[in-house]
């Protein structure tokens, strides 16, 4: 199952970030996950969200460059060796990752890698046929929810 992820091209400027983050709040839009890749002149601010539509959209008529790409979230074991494992078993089959990210939950003893692939369907079929935990949308939202009554 793959996840939408939003990536928002910003200028490498004071108040960029700020200014998504602005817009993104103005429309009640909760960022789950994030991360922030930066050359010299620019950055790419990827977000994962659960109004994706709306949040480009909006984005959009603030001005920003936005692109919508295909992720997949994979649950990990959160012990020292659960990224390896899983990593081998990717480039034991040529699976290129192009980029990825962590996510934390409430869940204990695991964590949540979001994975940016060059072949997304070859990737979930590695992964799939090594019963690795992929995680689909519902799954992935009730992850990112758990534990919120306690911290409110």
């Amino acid at each position: 199952m793959k996840t939408r992820q939003i990536s928002v091209l910003v200028s490498n400027r004071a108040g960029r970030l700020a200014s998504v983050a602005r817009v993104l709040r103005d429309e009640g839009i909760n960022i789950r996950a994030l991360s922030m890749a930066d050359a010299p002149d620019f950055g790419i601010f990827r977000l994962i969200v659960r109004e994706v539509d709306r949040a480009v959209e909006a984005l959009k008529a603030q001005g920003f460059v936005v692109d919508v790409t295909d992720v997949v979230g994979v649950e990990v074991e959160d012990r020292p060796g659960g990224l390896a494992t899983i990593l081998e078993t990717l480039a034991g089959r040529s699976v290129n990752v192009e980029y990825m990210y962590a996510f934390l939950t409430e869940r204990q003893g695991r964590a949540l890698i979001f994975f940016r692939f060059d072949d997304a369907d070859g990737a979930l079929a590695v992964l799939n046929g090594a019963d690795v935990p992929v995680v689909s949308g519902d799954r992935l939202w009730s992850l990112a929810d758990s534990g919120r009554e306690d911290a409110q």
